[in-house]
């Protein structure tokens, strides 16, 4: 057997570099490359064996979270044909990955995180950043990624490399598995050499199978879609990361059915199609939501029933619902008691369509879907043009954003009240083209997860949606985007706070404390004094972007349009006015109040909260 005598890290990035998936017939190299930041525990390890291959990327980053955001964003984007690898050092560096890790494991999607680790020799322990345990010398600060991940393993050996890595890439190209990936390397062991097997450097391709439908669970599905008077379709994340938009359209177009979307499965279907009803569950719309009320039987493509897509379990009140789960993931399939369908969405949706033969929808309830959709219409266009006085409203800054996106560009955004307002008022004209983060809803994705976006196309505009406080957690990958030449559109909306959690607490009856950004006040010891004021505008060129502050729409319309010519990141800032929302449409979320509490405001809505809680419902 021919050998290569190598390091560990060495052979790690020679493997990486080989490894391609083939779905449909198309091939392509899984890693883009290595997104990292160098400490004393992988900078004699891997930065050395990046060093001396050079056909592997390395893209330096400013904070590891943020890598692993990018990894996920290009993944997501990708649809999970492709994503990157994460390095980190021991201690802090591998500990600032564990929330991304939970944020790609959460969210299905592929990202290998490399953090590096203590001595597996252990006679120079404890060494710089080691957690040490009076129980066992066994843990450590890596241990700590073992629930974030899919698969975890520690390579005390460097043999251990050989069977570790196909364990990785298995769980890293699984439709129903995938997620974050964690091999822990001792920083010792990077840095070891061993007569690696040469075959193990050769091209090895994965095949991402398309997994097909059991013939007694499909002929079930279309027996229960054909007997349902009101049906309606809820399109996920895994509609669209099995590349099954066009399919679904089909469907759609042959049987009448609507489709409402989840904040993962927007886009599924064009936002104007006349099956397309728009957000549903807690974030829906109005159209959506009655549809789902009312609904006999709800055929969920992709989706994992959050609270949100749910509205908490209220969202399907017909008695005599049912549901079918197409999913690959059989632990998603069989949820709320549905007929499970494990099976590819793309391959599923084609052979219920050519069981269901020529059956559609019935012409009263076609007439009622055209109804609400058009009512939904207006209320859209009602929003994007409130002409409110003084600050715009977060809606009109969304029509104008909306504008201003052209048919490939893509939306990007992850929490606060933007993802609410987005799903409800976002128009989706391509597959892709909204990426929403709401698996882990994670603040100070938006600008990382951007750039990860960008990297998979750089051909479309990227334009991010975030508020002032998500802002202040992680605008540092601005100067990564600088420095990789990866421009990139922020709207930046300055509420003065979390204005999400502040209208949160204000529903729940405590007037939103300590939501607010403001001064300590000395008279009374809470943060109720003089509001804080932070120059976002000089913040964001300090980083090296362009910035703007725009104090209407019309400036906000004109710095969109020249950040779209501009050849660098541009940060526009935009206060809005936070007294003017978006409506709920007859949506909720359980959100629990204090059952006991001294202020009348907060006892009023504990009544409201236990009378909203009967509609919750178990589905079996």
């Amino acid at each position: 057997m021919k050998t290569r005598r190598i390091t560990m890290a060495q052979a790690l990035i020679g493997y990486l570099m080989n490894q391609y998936v083939e779905r449909d017939g198309r091939e392509q190299r899984f890693f883009a490359g290595m997104l990292g930041i160098f400490g004393h525990g992988n900078v004699g390890g891997i930065g050395q064996a990046l060093q001396q291959n050079p056909d592997f990327k390395y893209i330096l980053v400013r904070n590891e979270q943020g890598a692993v955001h990018m990894a996920a964003g290009f993944a997501k984007a990708s649809n999970r044909l492709r994503t990157w690898a994460c390095t980190s050092s021991i201690g802090p560096g591998a500990t600032n990955m564990v929330t991304g890790a939970a944020l790609a494991t959460i969210n299905r999607l592929p990202v290998l995180l490399l953090p590096g680790d203590i001595f597996a020799r252990r006679n120079v322990a404890p060494v710089l950043q080691q957690l040490e345990s009076p129980q066992t010398q066994d843990t450590g600060v890596n241990d700590c990624f073992k629930p974030v991940s899919r698969y975890w393993d520690r390579i005390y050996r460097p043999e251990q490399l050989i069977t570790a890595l196909p364990e990785a890439m298995r769980v890293l190209t699984s439709p129903s598995d995938c997620g974050a990936v964690t091999l822990a390397l001792p920083q010792d062991v990077q840095a070891e050499a061993y007569e690696y097997p040469a075959e193990m450097f050769e091209k090895r391709v994965w095949l991402i199978r398309r997994g097909e439908p059991d013939r007694v669970s499909l002929q079930r599905a279309a027996e229960a879609i054909r007997g349902a008077q009101r049906p309606l379709i809820v399109a996920g994340g895994g509609v669209l990361m099995s590349e099954a938009a066009e399919a679904l359209t089909a469907f759609v177009e042959r049987t009448g059915i609507p489709v409402a979307e989840t904040q993962a499965g927007k886009g599924s279907l064009r936002w104007n199609h006349p099956q397309a009803v728009g957000a549903i569950g807690a974030t829906g719309t109005l159209a959506a939501n009655r549809l789902a009320r009312e609904a006999d039987v709800v055929i969920g493509i992709g989706t994992r029933y959050t609270d949100f897509t749910t509205a908490s379990m209220t969202a399907f009140q017909n008695p005599k619902v049912r549901f079918v789960n197409v999913n690959t993931a059989e632990f998603d399939a069989y949820k709320v008691g549905a007929i499970a369908v494990v099976a590819d969405a793309r391959i599923a949706l084609e052979q219920i369509a050519e069981a269901l033969a020529e059956h559609r929808i019935a012409p009263g309830y076609a007439e009622v879907i055209a109804t609400l959709r058009r009512e939904w219409d207006s209320e859209v266009d009602r929003l994007f043009h409130l002409e409110n006085p003084g600050k715009p409203a977060q809606s009109e800054v969304i029509g104008a954003l909306w504008q201003a996106a052209g048919e490939r560009d893509v939306l990007v955004s992850a929490a606060g009240s933007h993802p609410g307002d987005l799903h409800k008022l976002w128009g989706a004209r391509t597959p892709n083209s909204y990426h929403m983060e709401y698996g882990y809803s994670c603040m100070g994705y938006e600008i990382a997860g951007a750039l990860g976006v960008k990297m998979a196309d750089a051909s479309r505009e990227v334009f991010v949606f975030l508020g002032d406080g998500t802002y202040l957690m992680m605008p540092s990958e601005i100067v990564t985007s600088v420095q990789e030449r990866l421009k990139i559109v922020v709207v930046l909306v300055d509420n003065h706070g979390f204005g999400s959690i502040g209208n949160l607490s204000r529903s729940l009856g405590q007037g939103g404390f300590g939501t607010s950004y403001r001064q300590r006040n000395e008279a009374t010891g809470e943060l109720d004094g003089e509001q804080l004021t932070v120059d976002y505008v000089a913040n964001a060129r300090s980083l090296g972007a362009r910035a703007v502050k725009a104090g209407s729409i019309e400036e906000l319309k004109q710095a969109l349009e020249e950040a779209k010519k501009a050849d660098r990141t541009t940060v526009i800032v935009v206060e809005t006015d936070a007294t003017v929302s978006v409506p709920g449409y007859e949506s909720w979320w359980d959100v629990a109040v204090a059952e006991v509490a001294e202020v009348e405001t907060v006892r009023a809505a504990r009544a409201r909260y236990e009378e909203a809680r009967r509609r919750e419902r178990y589905h079996l």
